[in-house]
């Protein structure tokens, strides 16, 4: 829940929302989803209140992707049209290149007609949220939102899905708000945003937060991270 907060997310920049469990992250990411709107305050987008926006336009322009992403039992390509269900095969392949997911599909005999099967059962972890990330290329969002989108994977999966998110926010002038527990996920963005409690309590870019909040909530959480990462490091692999 939300207490005292106010924030600007920068259009065409990254900023990264970081805080404990019920410090108010999955709110924000909600009410810019447009699940309910606020009971106090307001949210604007360009100038304009969010509630003032058509809804289905609004979320044409909003694309999403969670940590647990649900593909339906039907075709790679189906899949892709739930966000656009007039997109070409070229479209698809476009995004499905940009969340470097296009060279796996490929090599499957049946391609974009290969049934992702029950809970995405024939894909991999890491497969499954490349087309998911691939689907919310495709509308093209202005706005893209991640909720824990890497936290499921590996570190092998981790880097090329972080790489085709890195690589589209090159190419488009997208405003992304990402939460992630993970370093790695989060230290190049533009803008990180420490809630506690449902209050803003630090803000500003990796190397900020670390010079000027040296033993605040973020700096913790690095140390944190560097000391498991080394534990994982040092322990025999089967």
């Amino acid at each position: 829940m939300l207490k005292d907060f106010s924030a600007v997310f920068e259009s065409g920049k990254t900023t990264a929302l970081v805080g404990p469990s019920g410090s108010g992250k999955s709110t924000i990411i909600q009410l810019m989803e447009r699940f309910y709107n606020p009971e106090s305050g307001m949210i604007h987008v360009d100038s304009t209140k969010i509630e003032d926006f058509d809804l289905r336009n609004f979320r044409q322009n909003v694309g999403y992707v969670g940590q647990e992403p649900v593909l339906f039992n039907t075709s790679i390509r189906e899949n892709m049209k739930f966000a656009k269900p007039d997109a070409t095969d070229e479209e698809i392949k476009e995004a499905l290149i940009n969340a470097n997911a296009w060279t796996f599909i490929q090599k499957i005999t049946t391609g974009l007609d290969t049934i992702v099967g029950g809970s995405a059962g024939s894909l991999s972890g890491g497969q499954k949220q490349r087309v998911a990330i691939a689907r919310a290329f495709l509308k093209k969002p202005k706005i893209l939102l991640l909720d824990e989108a890497t936290s499921a994977l590996d570190k092998v999966n981790e880097k090329i899905v972080q790489e085709a998110i890195d690589n589209y926010r090159k190419k488009t002038q997208i405003t992304i708000i990402v939460i992630a527990h993970r370093l790695s996920t989060i230290r190049d963005a533009d803008k990180i945003i420490v809630l506690v409690n449902g209050c803003k309590t630090e803000e500003g870019n990796h190397n900020e937060l670390m010079e000027r909040f040296p033993d605040g909530t973020y700096a913790e959480f690095c140390r944190k991270q560097a000391a498991s990462e080394a534990q994982a490091d040092e322990e025999p692999q089967d």
